[in-house]
């Protein structure tokens, strides 16, 4: 959290450029002296890039990660004009917006989430709710306190069955609820699909709840590009709404295959953006994962 602060008092008071350039360092060191990490990033891009990669590709692949990073910094600061910022699908959202009804916005550890705070100036009716576990819930909080406690965003805890019912009544307020639905914990229920060639394992909850809060989802990721430019991308997933019971399993099996297809194809898209840096592949059942 210390460190945090001095690069958010750096970043803040001398710049993106001289912020950066501590970046450098950063990538360097986790590069250097995080083994299990190096690896992990060296198969992922092994499978996205078709071939062995280069040190400088490995290199580039941290440095994005701590990119994105670095820039919710400004992000959660409201210095939106300091990035060029590409919008994807953006009728699809203020379709959603102006329709009054709520939707589940699925995401995966790819990008960066925070630049989608540059849509609610474009769509002053927009309100994105996080969903999250709760231990990622204070570790956010803690962050944002250091970056800038005013932008906290408003967060439910998953893992209770009062959860389910905050999400309900946030989507009956018309909010969206976002969700990475990229990770699973060992005890959730999976399914292995195809990710860039071999199978890996997905969590099967978010989609079951949209199937039972009858509610439509929609894919986001933040694309960074490199320099200050960003692609934002938002999918239609699958509509849950007056969904039988007889259809819901075909359904959610359907709306996951189209979900991780969303995935590959950002990381195809963008292939330093997938920010999963342990064994994704691995057989939670066989592997020890964090």
């Amino acid at each position: 959290m210390a460190m945090l602060r001095v690069m958010t008092w750096i970043s803040l008071r001398l710049g993106r450029p001289a912020g950066r350039l501590v970046l450098h360092g950063i990538a360097l060191y986790f590069l250097s002296f995080a083994p299990s990490a190096r690896r992990a990033s060296a198969d992922y891009l092994r499978r996205v890039l078709g071939r062995a990669p280069t040190l400088a590709e490995r290199y580039r692949h941290v440095f994005t990660f701590a990119a994105t990073i670095h820039d919710r910094v400004y992000l959660l600061n409201g210095r939106f004009e300091a990035f060029d910022i590409e919008i994807e699908g953006e009728q699809l959202i203020a379709d959603q917006v102006a329709s009054g009804n709520g939707a589940l916005l699925l995401g995966g550890h790819l990008g960066s989430f925070e630049v989608t705070r540059a849509l609610g100036r474009r769509q002053p009716g927009l309100r994105i709710v996080l969903a999250m576990y709760e231990d990622n819930t204070r570790r956010l909080n803690s962050v944002l306190d250091a970056i800038n406690p005013a932008a906290r965003p408003e967060l439910i805890g998953l893992g209770t069955a009062e959860a389910i019912l905050s999400i309900r009544d946030r989507l009956a307020e018309g909010a969206l609820v976002g969700v990475l639905a990229d990770r699973s914990l060992r005890s959730e229920v999976c399914h292995r699909l195809p990710l860039l060639g071999s199978a890996a394992s997905f969590p099967v909850s978010a989609f079951r709840m949209a199937a039972l809060l009858q509610t439509r989802i929609i894919f986001m990721a933040g694309l960074y590009r490199g320099a200050n430019r960003y692609t934002i991308r938002f999918l239609p997933i699958a509509d849950f709404t007056g969904i039988t019971r007889a259809e819901r399993d075909a359904a959610i099996t359907e709306a996951l295959e189209r979900y991780v297809a969303a995935l590959e194809g950002c990381c195809r898209d963008a292939p330093y953006n997938w920010f999963n840096f342990y064994p994704f592949w691995a057989n939670p059942a066989e592997a020890e994962l964090p």
